[in-house]
């Protein structure tokens, strides 16, 4: 309905490609629409069709595109064949013979081309990056009612992406969750409705997990020994161990006290390991007189790491502690690296616990752009959200507050602003840093994790 007027405006209105400033490629190269000149194509968008499959929809940038053509993908390295080409009104695919610089057309089944690449005559390598995707603003965990349809979601999921890139999917080893990432509330609605109806795969939206970490306050001291007999040579390691908060730069330690005891500690080795989720794991080995063989070391660094990856409070990753191995005991018959590498483990989950452990939670840099008239409900929502103001100024005709936000509270923050402000508001959001939860949100978080049997070691 329309459509016939808006094509007669376009047409009547909107200037001719050749009328238009030649746009410029990644190279900086303004790129002239010359029917005449080397042929350059621009793959903007993706759609899959059934009984067809894969449409790959390109507007010729340069020279004159003919059925049958061999081009070069310049963004991926591949080389296509368009065998048919298409331009396309709606659902109707009229086949055509040639395009022209300016002109946008379709073609099917390409074996290698993603929307926003660039395709090119031989001996040509231009590029162009037109498309700038928005980042994410709403996110929810996904999964499918039935468990073994795991594999065909993801695969459902992927094939979406690539029809719209602005749906993102992320398999999170540290959540254990899919998440599936959009603009908005009614973005994954319409991909959730699309998944259940057109490929008929009930699925379920959840709360995204937050990625919290863990770290200390204070250092303490623990020992365990791991004796396990079973007929046989058995198992046998003890580890004493002392940990405390790491800061980068500090002093090689020293001596340490707990009650009355004093402890020397002489470092013979110091490994440094940074951990992928950020921050550092240190460990010295400052045993002496051969307590403990040096073969055992990297069985109790692994332990360590074990903990580190699955912190003792509530599961999360744990970061910026140095570890001191300082004594223990190995027996020569059933001593070997797992019994080292469990008494470890538990050797730190004990000193962890009495370290007066704190939980990190993620913050962001959260700027929003709002109406001056509701400019008071949105700042009531955000510090209801445990937000702290930074700054606020006019832009380009709007109000901009800044903020700090801690993640959790901002996981449906896109649907309530558009909520509060009738849609006439958007945000951006940017990861900051890592800062403790309040006393009573880490209360909850530890209690939470006790009920589910995490505690156990």
């Amino acid at each position: 309905m329309g459509v016939r007027r808006m094509m007669e405006f376009l047409g009547n209105v909107v200037p001719f490609v050749s009328d238009m400033p030649a746009p410029v490629n990644t190279a900086g190269d303004e790129v002239a629409p010359d029917p005449a000149g080397p042929l350059s194509l621009f793959m903007f968008k993706t759609t899959i069709e059934p009984h067809i499959g894969e449409v790959s929809y390109f507007k010729v940038m340069s020279g004159t595109l003919h059925a049958g053509d061999d081009l070069d993908n310049v963004t991926r390295g591949s080389k296509e064949r368009l065998a048919q080409i298409y331009c396309v009104c709606g659902q109707i695919k009229t086949p055509v013979d040639e395009l022209h610089a300016g002109d946008i057309g379709a073609t099917v089944k390409l074996k290698d081309v993603r929307t926003g690449n660039t395709l090119d005559a031989k001996g040509i390598d231009w590029e162009f990056d037109f498309i700038k995707y928005p980042a994410p603003k709403y996110q929810r965990a996904v999964r499918p009612v039935t468990e073994s349809d795991a594999e065909k979601l993801n695969q459902i999921l992927t094939r979406m992406h690539e029809e719209d890139p602005t749906w993102t999917i992320e398999q999170s080893r540290e959540l254990k969750q899919t998440i599936l990432s959009g603009m908005g509330e009614f973005h994954l609605r319409t991909l959730k409705w699309r998944v259940e109806n057109n490929d008929k795969l009930p699925i379920i939206f959840e709360e995204p997990k937050i990625p919290y970490r863990e770290t200390i306050t204070k250092a303490a001291r623990a020992d365990y020994r791991h004796k396990k007999q079973s007929g046989g040579s058995g198992q046998f390691g003890e580890v004493h161990l002392i940990i405390e908060p790491y800061t980068e730069g500090m002093p090689a330690p020293t001596t340490y006290k707990f009650g009355n005891q004093e402890y020397t500690m002489k470092v013979r080795d110091t490994q440094e390991i940074p951990l992928a989720w950020g921050g550092k794991l240190v460990v010295c080995d400052c045993i002496v007189g051969g307590a403990i063989d040096t073969r055992f070391i990297p069985a109790i660094v692994k332990g360590l790491m074990d903990r580190m990856e699955q912190g003792p409070l509530t599961g999360s990753y744990a970061r910026d502690v140095r570890v001191c191995i300082y004594d223990g005991k190995m027996h020569p018959v059933d001593s070997n690296e797992i019994s080292f590498r469990l008494a470890g483990r538990n050797a730190f989950s004990e000193a962890f616990r009495n370290a007066n452990p704190k939980v990190l939670e993620p913050v962001y840099d959260v700027e929003v752009f709002v109406p001056g008239d509701v400019m008071g409900d949105v700042m009531s929502d955000l510090q209801g959200r445990r937000a702290t103001i930074r700054g606020m100024n006019s832009e380009n005709g709007f109000e901009k507050i800044s903020a700090r936000v801690p993640l959790k509270e901002m996981s449906s923050y896109s649907t309530a602003l558009s909520s509060i402000t009738g849609g006439r508001s958007s945000f951006t959001m940017k990861f900051a840093s890592y800062e403790l939860v309040p006393g009573d949100v880490q209360d909850k978080l530890l209690k939470e994790y006790a009920e589910k049997g995490g505690n156990d070691d």
